[in-house]
């Protein structure tokens, strides 16, 4: 038995729920006042378990607008601030829950309902409690009542990571496979600036807020509860359990999801739908597949080569893959796909030249332009940063850091964009394909149209400015095996 199944073994076992049922329920109680989520993807990355919904890069009300009139169940809005200090995540997030707010107020589907989802990594990085504080505040302030709980599914099983009896852990791959590994024992837990000390996730709410929350206040649905309706195979039976364990919630109180299957995040939805229709209010911190079980949609299989480019018609030019992110997985995956896809032309930007003097910075940064064009007319390209990762104790100079090779990252690929446009352009890291969507590709409404890996790495089709038509490939630096970044290029070119 391995260690999973030996943990598993104390609890019941999941049982099957349609997506339909989760759906079924959702449109039964939108009826009469249909509700929105707004998903505030502090990355991009959160849109990798969802297909065809829209997306969002800006939010100005009129962005919301369009956005509400795809007539959706949920929207994304790119909100990127793993990437921003503390003041200036706070001070996004409060203007993009005021501008849907106002938005939702001006529709012409007069009633409309917004729910507020706060998605972040799940392994536990980023802005906690920070942003979803905000929403809650900032919500009560529009006059939409106090938030008696905020719910954390930082679960994310088809990337193998689990919440089970609280605790929060990543499946161990290759020879380590059938292993749980507590997240605060991998590199993630280390994170120069959102690091954490604990996968019990009572204790890391108590670290996070400071002990605000005290762990004893947080309320657990482990998977007895997720689970209530095992042996009678009824999901009503779970759906009522998770509810009433919710009664107590007052005051942003946290409340913690056990989740290992699809079906359990679809027992969870129709818990939480229970206990709002009871008149609960939530807000939600969660990894990437929760807003999928919520809205009762379907797994999406993973989009074909033909699939990708339905609509388009593809560029004989090459393919533009850019690689920022820097945990181990990624680099071993950079190291496959150079390896395997020979005819790809590789080209570092140098991070040490890019904080060097200014005139080093721009001469590194137009030689690499001219190089990327030059190559994108016989074939595929890779840009990767430097894998020499430059390491301070400071957050605030990491992020400095950071911002500065982004920047870098986004002007190779935009000044890349307006001169020969690729025929695809994969962007690999969360901050990186947060950048490179935004300012690289200048996209500002696209719709994600499903996976390229099962569960995991989605495709957005740019609908309106200068990448219009050009698929875009968001890549979690965190996701996928060591062949995946291989995989997923192999589909889209025309020469690998």
């Amino acid at each position: 038995m391995t260690l999973e199944a030996h943990v598993l073994a104390a609890y019941p076992a999941d049982f099957p729920i349609p997506a339909a049922l989760v759906a079924d329920a959702l449109a039964a109680s939108n009826a009469e006042d249909p509700r929105v989520l707004v998903v505030l993807d502090d990355d991009p990355t959160g849109t990798q378990s969802v297909a065809d919904l829209p997306v969002l890069t800006q939010w100005d009300v009129e962005d919301f607008t369009w956005a509400f009139s795809q007539s959706k169940p949920a929207v994304y809005v790119l909100t990127n601030t793993r990437s921003l200090d503390p003041a200036e995540a706070a001070a996004r997030n409060g203007e993009v829950v005021r501008n849907a707010l106002a938005a939702a107020g001006a529709s012409a589907d007069s009633g409309l309902r917004l729910g507020f989802v706060s998605r972040s990594d799940s392994t536990l990085r980023g802005h906690y409690p920070l942003e979803p504080d905000v929403i809650a505040a900032t919500v009560a302030e529009a006059g939409g009542g106090k938030t008696d709980g905020v719910v954390l599914v930082p679960a994310f099983p088809d990337a193998g990571r689990l919440t089970i009896g609280g605790v929060h852990y990543m499946r161990g791959t290759g020879e380590a496979a059938g292993t749980l590994v507590p997240v605060s024992e991998t590199e993630f837990a280390k994170d120069a600036s959102f690091g954490f000390s604990t996968s019990v996730m009572a204790d890391y709410v108590e670290e996070k807020s400071h002990g605000r929350f005290a762990a004893d206040s947080v309320i657990v649905l482990d998977l007895n509860i997720i689970r209530a309706g095992s042996s009678a195979q009824d999901p009503a039976i779970s759906a009522k359990a998770i509810a009433d364990a919710l009664e107590g919630a007052t005051n942003s109180t946290p409340i913690v999801a056990d989740i290992v299957t699809e079906n359990d995040f679809r027992a969870l939805a129709l818990g939480l739908e229970e206990a709002e229709r009871r008149g609960k209010k939530l807000l939600y911190r969660v990894g990437p597949p929760f807003v999928r079980g919520r809205i009762g949609q379907e797994v999406r299989s993973p989009l074909t080569a033909e699939e990708s480019y339905e609509g388009n018609t593809p560029s004989n030019a090459g393919g533009l893959i850019v690689v920022g992110s820097h945990v181990g997985v990624t680099t071993r995956q950079l190291n496959v796909l150079t390896a395997e896809h020979s005819s790809a032309r590789i080209i570092e930007i140098d991070v040490e030249k890019l904080l060097g003097t200014e005139a080093e910075a721009v001469a590194h940064l137009d030689a690499t332009v001219d190089a990327v064009v030059g190559a994108l007319k016989a074939g595929d390209v890779i840009v990767h940063t430097s894998r020499l990762l430059i390491k301070t104790d400071d957050p605030a100079e990491s992020l400095r850091i950071a911002r500065t090779v982004s920047a870098a990252v986004v002007a190779v690929v935009n000044r890349t964009l307006k001169t020969f446009p690729p025929r695809f352009v994969i962007a690999k890291g969360g901050i990186t394909s947060s950048d490179v969507a935004a300012h690289g590709l200048e996209i500002r409404h696209a719709i994600v149209r499903g996976p390229m890996l099962p569960g995991i790495v989605s495709l957005w089709e740019p609908v309106d400015g200068p990448a219009q038509g050009i698929p875009y490939i968001v890549f979690a630096g965190n996701v996928g095996d060591d062949d995946s970044l291989a995989q997923v290029t192999r589909k889209l070119s025309n020469t690998f």
